[in-house]
């Protein structure tokens, strides 16, 4: 069949079919959708890029390597710059910064607290990283115990001012001086080194990024993951409290916070390329059924209830989203076993909490049923073209 087409002003191709009625098809030249890709397991396996990966990007850029549709990479690592992981993506295809989110990245949207004293907990360069993120006076944990070596406020010289917040941006190494300090900092509404007062609750507001309980490292055994220093921290307030430690936002994958803010970049890509097309679908790629399908899953939930929410006003700048659905796309490159025993939330199971991590997402099995299983990120980019009839130029 022979088919000829001519664009008109609007992006429209009128396409003839031989021997046929004359048809009008729409080509979407201009794209109505977005990817949320997962690096690990998706793109790589450790240092090393997954062959399908390069070939996936070849169709995504146009000749000039400009992306054709708007793209996220979402990790839940936070122990590094943006910058730094998308120069580790660079073998395979040259990424701007801005299109990386990181665990901690929502903490962009948070500016009542970048102009606090902060203390922040975690693993590489805390300060730069703070400081990219928009806190002009982060205090790492370090810090403090260096100014308060015995926890003594005499010194009034050497006291960093009064903390009014608690950033956890991961695990840290040192986890007992970590527990510590900021179960000091909590129980004495920042000024650590007085007297504990009980009475002091609510606490101070805890930011935390990435709930992943365990990773998978090179070991044969799973790692503890910042999750497991979490469920500490929890534990010890609640010990000496009788309350239970409460957190002004959690953020990293499966959290509705970080899906809305890489909804917030996708429609800040298109609108810096000028599409005026609005995003009405985000595809989130990974290989991760507890994080990404369950992620995704979950904040397709919101789309679908957003109307009727009350967003708070941390929320405002992400919740003008055009996105009517957010679709998981499972590959089979990393973590994913088609053989694993999906968990059951009972008393009985312990393996919900290995599997789903904070206490604060309870277990959903429907969240963790993909819209799409496909072998790999090339077979993913394939499969979301022909469902968006989508004919790059």
């Amino acid at each position: 069949t022979g088919l000829s087409a001519s664009c008109t002003e609007l992006g429209i191709a009128e396409a003839l079919c031989e021997g046929q009625e004359q048809i009008a098809v729409a080509l979407d030249v201009l794209p109505s959708f977005g990817f949320l890709f997962d690096i690990d397991g998706v793109l790589v396996r450790g240092k090393t890029p997954i062959p399908a990966a390069k070939t996936a990007f070849q169709k995504l850029v146009n000749s000039q390597g400009q992306f054709l549709v708007p793209v996220v990479f979402v990790t839940n690592a936070g122990d590094c710059l943006r910058q730094k992981k998308a120069d580790q993506l660079s073998h395979i295809l040259g990424i701007s910064q801005d299109q990386v989110m990181m665990s901690h990245s929502p903490l962009r949207m948070f500016k009542r607290y970048h102009p606090k004293c902060v203390l922040v907990s975690g693993q590489g360069p805390l300060l730069d990283i703070a400081h990219d993120l928009g806190f002009s006076q982060p205090v790492t944990v370090e810090m403090l115990r260096a100014k308060y070596p015995l926890l003594d406020v005499v010194d009034h010289d050497r006291t960093p001012g009064v903390l009014v917040t608690v950033v956890l941006f991961g695990e840290p190494v040192r986890w007992e001086t970590n527990l510590q300090l900021i179960i000091d900092v909590l129980l004495t509404s920042g000024y650590p080194g007085n007297p504990y007062h009980h009475e002091n609750y609510p606490h101070i507001p805890v930011l935390a990024c990435n709930m992943d309980l365990m990773w998978v490292a090179e070991a044969q055994s799973p790692r503890f993951g910042h999750g497991t220093f979490m469920v500490c921290l929890e534990n010890i307030y609640k010990k000496i409290t009788g309350k239970d430690l409460k957190y002004e936002a959690l953020m990293g994958k499966p959290s509705e916070l970080t899906y809305q803010y890489a909804d917030y970049l996708i429609r800040a890509q298109a609108a810096e390329r000028q599409w005026k097309q609005p995003i009405r679908t985000l595809y989130a790629v990974g290989d991760n059924l507890m994080t990404d399908v369950y992620g995704a899953n979950l904040y397709n939930r919101y789309l679908e209830k957003k109307n009727s929410r009350k967003d708070n006003s941390w929320e405002n700048e992400l919740a003008s989203s055009a996105a009517t659905h957010c679709r998981s796309v499972l590959v089979c490159t990393g973590v994913y076993n088609p053989h694993t025993e999906v968990p059951l939330d009972t008393k009985e199971s312990r393996t919900e909490m290995v599997f789903h991590g904070h206490r604060d997402f309870r277990f959903d099995p429907g969240l963790v049923e993909p819209d799409h299983v496909v072998p790999d990120v090339n077979a993913a980019v394939d499969l979301i073209f022909q469902l968006e009839n989508f004919v790059p130029n």
